[in-house]
Protein backbone atom coordinates (compact mmCIF):
# COMPACT_ATOMS: atom_id res chain seq x y z
CA UNK A 1 0.00 0.00 0.00
CA UNK A 2 1.33 3.40 -1.07
CA UNK A 3 2.83 5.37 2.08
CA UNK A 4 1.58 8.38 0.78
CA UNK A 5 -2.28 7.30 1.37
CA UNK A 6 -3.58 9.17 4.62
CA UNK A 7 -4.08 6.72 7.56
CA UNK A 8 -7.07 5.64 9.17
CA UNK A 9 -8.34 7.94 12.14
CA UNK A 10 -8.48 5.72 15.28
CA UNK A 11 -11.80 4.26 16.50
CA UNK A 12 -13.53 6.29 19.62
CA UNK A 13 -11.90 5.25 22.54
CA UNK A 14 -13.49 4.11 25.25
CA UNK A 15 -12.81 6.99 27.96
CA UNK A 16 -13.44 4.57 30.80
CA UNK A 17 -11.16 1.69 29.76
CA UNK A 18 -8.42 3.91 28.71
CA UNK A 19 -8.05 5.24 32.28
CA UNK A 20 -8.16 1.60 33.82
CA UNK A 21 -5.52 0.72 31.47
CA UNK A 22 -3.05 3.64 32.60
CA UNK A 23 -3.83 2.87 36.56
CA UNK A 24 -2.72 -0.72 35.58
CA UNK A 25 -0.22 0.16 33.67
CA UNK A 26 1.01 3.16 36.00
CA UNK A 27 0.65 1.22 38.56
CA UNK A 28 1.60 -1.88 38.48
CA UNK A 29 4.41 -1.90 36.11
CA UNK A 30 5.79 0.93 38.03
CA UNK A 31 4.38 2.80 41.21
CA UNK A 32 3.61 -0.47 43.29
CA UNK A 33 7.44 -2.40 42.23
CA UNK A 34 8.83 0.74 43.05
CA UNK A 35 7.28 1.47 46.69
CA UNK A 36 7.85 -2.95 47.18
CA UNK A 37 11.06 -2.69 46.52
CA UNK A 38 12.00 0.97 48.93
CA UNK A 39 9.92 -0.75 51.78
CA UNK A 40 11.97 -3.87 51.79
CA UNK A 41 15.34 -2.75 51.51
CA UNK A 42 14.76 0.28 53.62
CA UNK A 43 12.63 -0.39 56.60
CA UNK A 44 12.71 -4.17 56.75
CA UNK A 45 16.35 -4.69 55.50
CA UNK A 46 16.09 -7.29 52.47
CA UNK A 47 18.39 -7.75 49.63
CA UNK A 48 18.40 -6.16 46.54
CA UNK A 49 18.17 -9.22 44.56
CA UNK A 50 15.13 -10.64 47.04
CA UNK A 51 13.41 -7.15 47.10
CA UNK A 52 13.50 -7.02 43.11
CA UNK A 53 12.26 -10.40 42.72
CA UNK A 54 9.27 -10.15 44.91
CA UNK A 55 8.91 -6.17 43.49
CA UNK A 56 8.03 -8.73 40.08
CA UNK A 57 5.22 -10.21 41.35
CA UNK A 58 3.36 -6.76 40.22
CA UNK A 59 3.98 -7.07 36.80
CA UNK A 60 3.09 -10.55 36.92
CA UNK A 61 0.31 -9.60 38.07
CA UNK A 62 -0.76 -7.08 35.69
CA UNK A 63 -0.07 -10.04 32.60
CA UNK A 64 -2.58 -11.97 34.92
CA UNK A 65 -5.18 -9.34 34.58
CA UNK A 66 -4.09 -8.90 30.48
CA UNK A 67 -4.80 -12.43 29.81
CA UNK A 68 -7.97 -12.44 31.49
CA UNK A 69 -9.52 -9.37 30.37
CA UNK A 70 -7.85 -8.93 26.63
CA UNK A 71 -7.04 -12.84 25.75
CA UNK A 72 -3.48 -11.75 24.93
CA UNK A 73 -0.61 -11.17 26.88
CA UNK A 74 0.83 -7.74 27.15
CA UNK A 75 4.13 -6.86 25.71
CA UNK A 76 5.13 -3.57 28.45
CA UNK A 77 4.54 -6.25 30.71
CA UNK A 78 6.76 -8.72 29.56
CA UNK A 79 9.31 -6.06 28.87
CA UNK A 80 8.96 -5.25 32.52
CA UNK A 81 9.66 -8.91 33.88
CA UNK A 82 12.88 -8.69 31.91
CA UNK A 83 13.98 -5.53 32.87
CA UNK A 84 13.36 -6.31 36.97
CA UNK A 85 14.69 -9.94 35.84
CA UNK A 86 18.33 -8.04 34.37
CA UNK A 87 18.01 -5.98 37.46
CA UNK A 88 17.85 -8.44 40.00
CA UNK A 89 20.52 -10.24 38.18
CA UNK A 90 22.80 -7.40 38.08
CA UNK A 91 22.59 -6.57 41.42
CA UNK A 92 24.12 -10.07 42.62
CA UNK A 93 27.50 -8.93 40.62
CA UNK A 94 30.28 -7.34 42.99
CA UNK A 95 29.77 -5.58 46.00
CA UNK A 96 27.65 -3.33 47.56
CA UNK A 97 29.29 0.16 47.78
CA UNK A 98 27.44 3.21 46.80
CA UNK A 99 29.42 3.52 43.78
CA UNK A 100 28.89 -0.12 42.68
CA UNK A 101 25.18 0.50 43.55
CA UNK A 102 25.62 3.68 41.01
CA UNK A 103 27.19 1.79 38.62
CA UNK A 104 24.98 -1.18 38.40
CA UNK A 105 21.73 1.37 38.18
CA UNK A 106 23.56 2.83 34.71
CA UNK A 107 24.11 -0.75 33.51
CA UNK A 108 20.20 -1.39 33.79
CA UNK A 109 19.35 1.74 31.68
CA UNK A 110 22.15 0.83 29.60
CA UNK A 111 21.11 -2.95 28.81
CA UNK A 112 17.47 -1.04 28.15
CA UNK A 113 19.44 0.61 25.68
CA UNK A 114 20.72 -2.29 24.28
CA UNK A 115 17.60 -3.79 24.00
CA UNK A 116 16.27 -1.16 22.43
CA UNK A 117 18.12 -1.00 19.64
CA UNK A 118 18.64 -5.21 19.40
CA UNK A 119 14.61 -4.78 18.24
CA UNK A 120 15.46 -2.95 15.49
CA UNK A 121 16.63 -6.06 14.24
CA UNK A 122 12.89 -7.58 14.63
CA UNK A 123 10.06 -7.93 12.87
CA UNK A 124 8.52 -4.67 15.02
CA UNK A 125 10.51 -2.27 16.68
CA UNK A 126 9.88 -2.12 20.78
CA UNK A 127 8.60 1.39 20.50
CA UNK A 128 5.35 0.27 18.71
CA UNK A 129 4.68 -1.77 21.40
CA UNK A 130 5.09 1.05 23.86
CA UNK A 131 3.14 2.93 21.84
CA UNK A 132 0.22 0.70 21.08
CA UNK A 133 0.03 0.61 25.49
CA UNK A 134 -0.56 4.08 25.62
CA UNK A 135 -1.84 5.17 22.28
CA UNK A 136 -4.90 2.66 22.71
CA UNK A 137 -7.47 1.67 25.60
CA UNK A 138 -6.73 -1.91 24.96
CA UNK A 139 -10.00 -2.51 22.41
CA UNK A 140 -10.05 -5.14 19.95
CA UNK A 141 -10.92 -2.12 17.39
CA UNK A 142 -7.92 0.28 19.12
CA UNK A 143 -5.57 -2.10 18.81
CA UNK A 144 -6.51 -3.50 15.20
CA UNK A 145 -6.27 0.14 14.10
CA UNK A 146 -2.84 0.87 15.38
CA UNK A 147 -1.70 -2.73 14.21
CA UNK A 148 -2.81 -1.64 10.99
CA UNK A 149 -0.88 1.74 11.03
CA UNK A 150 2.06 -0.84 10.10
CA UNK A 151 1.49 -1.17 6.65
CA UNK A 152 2.44 2.77 5.81
CA UNK A 153 5.66 3.61 5.59
CA UNK A 154 5.57 6.41 7.50
CA UNK A 155 4.19 5.27 10.26
CA UNK A 156 7.34 2.64 10.82
CA UNK A 157 9.74 4.70 9.89
CA UNK A 158 8.59 6.94 12.98
CA UNK A 159 8.20 3.61 15.05
CA UNK A 160 11.85 2.83 13.93
CA UNK A 161 13.14 6.45 14.69
CA UNK A 162 11.95 6.07 17.74
CA UNK A 163 13.41 3.13 18.95
CA UNK A 164 17.20 4.28 17.45
CA UNK A 165 16.86 7.38 19.68
CA UNK A 166 15.58 6.09 22.77
CA UNK A 167 18.37 3.14 22.14
CA UNK A 168 21.07 5.52 21.68
CA UNK A 169 20.08 7.71 24.21
CA UNK A 170 20.05 5.48 26.89
CA UNK A 171 22.96 3.89 26.56
CA UNK A 172 24.78 7.30 26.16
CA UNK A 173 23.31 8.13 28.96
CA UNK A 174 24.60 4.84 31.18
CA UNK A 175 28.07 5.02 29.50
CA UNK A 176 28.20 8.93 30.73
CA UNK A 177 26.93 8.08 34.28
CA UNK A 178 29.53 5.14 35.05
CA UNK A 179 32.09 7.41 33.63
CA UNK A 180 31.21 10.10 36.32
CA UNK A 181 30.94 7.45 38.99
CA UNK A 182 34.57 7.16 38.75
CA UNK A 183 35.33 10.49 38.45
CA UNK A 184 33.08 12.24 40.82
CA UNK A 185 32.41 11.41 44.45
CA UNK A 186 29.65 9.32 46.10
CA UNK A 187 27.67 12.34 47.07
CA UNK A 188 27.74 14.10 44.63
CA UNK A 189 27.08 11.26 42.22
CA UNK A 190 23.74 10.37 44.47
CA UNK A 191 22.47 13.83 43.67
CA UNK A 192 23.22 14.00 40.01
CA UNK A 193 22.20 10.35 39.49
CA UNK A 194 17.91 10.71 39.36
CA UNK A 195 18.48 14.39 37.67
CA UNK A 196 20.17 12.46 34.73
CA UNK A 197 17.86 9.59 34.72
CA UNK A 198 14.57 11.73 35.06
CA UNK A 199 16.08 14.48 33.21
CA UNK A 200 16.83 11.98 29.73
CA UNK A 201 13.66 10.24 30.20
CA UNK A 202 12.04 13.48 30.22
CA UNK A 203 13.74 15.27 27.34
CA UNK A 204 13.05 11.73 25.42
CA UNK A 205 9.35 11.82 26.32
CA UNK A 206 9.34 15.16 25.03
CA UNK A 207 10.92 14.79 21.87
CA UNK A 208 8.44 11.52 21.16
CA UNK A 209 5.92 13.43 21.57
CA UNK A 210 6.98 16.62 19.18
CA UNK A 211 8.08 14.10 16.63
CA UNK A 212 5.74 11.72 16.68
CA UNK A 213 3.05 15.18 16.14
CA UNK A 214 5.61 16.39 13.09
CA UNK A 215 5.62 12.50 11.64
CA UNK A 216 1.75 12.42 11.44
CA UNK A 217 1.24 15.83 10.03
CA UNK A 218 4.17 15.39 7.43
CA UNK A 219 2.24 12.12 6.35
CA UNK A 220 -1.05 13.93 5.94
CA UNK A 221 0.40 16.36 4.17
CA UNK A 222 1.99 13.95 1.59
CA UNK A 223 -1.38 12.44 1.54
CA UNK A 224 -2.89 15.38 0.69
CA UNK A 225 -0.47 15.87 -2.14
CA UNK A 226 -0.63 12.75 -3.41
CA UNK A 227 -4.35 13.32 -3.62
CA UNK A 228 -4.29 16.72 -5.47
CA UNK A 229 -1.77 15.36 -8.12
CA UNK A 230 -4.13 12.08 -8.36
CA UNK A 231 -7.22 14.60 -9.13
CA UNK A 232 -4.85 16.83 -11.97
CA UNK A 233 -3.77 13.73 -13.79
CA UNK A 234 -5.07 13.77 -17.11
CA UNK A 235 -8.24 11.69 -17.34
CA UNK A 236 -8.82 11.76 -13.69
CA UNK A 237 -12.29 10.66 -12.43
CA UNK A 238 -15.06 13.64 -12.81
CA UNK A 239 -12.84 15.56 -15.82
CA UNK A 240 -14.99 17.33 -17.68
CA UNK A 241 -15.74 17.12 -21.69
Amino acid sequence: MSAHEARPAPPARSGAAAALGWVLTIGLNVVAPIITYNTLVDDHGWSEFWALLLSSAWPVLDSAISLAWRRKLDEFAVVTLVFLGVTAVVSLVGDHTARTLLIKDSAVTGLFGLLCLATLAAARPLMFYFGRKFATDGTPQSTAWWNGLWQYEGFRTTMRTMTLVWGVAYVAEAAVRIALAYALDTKTMVTLSPIMIYGVLGALALWTTLYAKRSRAAGERRAAEAARAAEAAPGATGATA
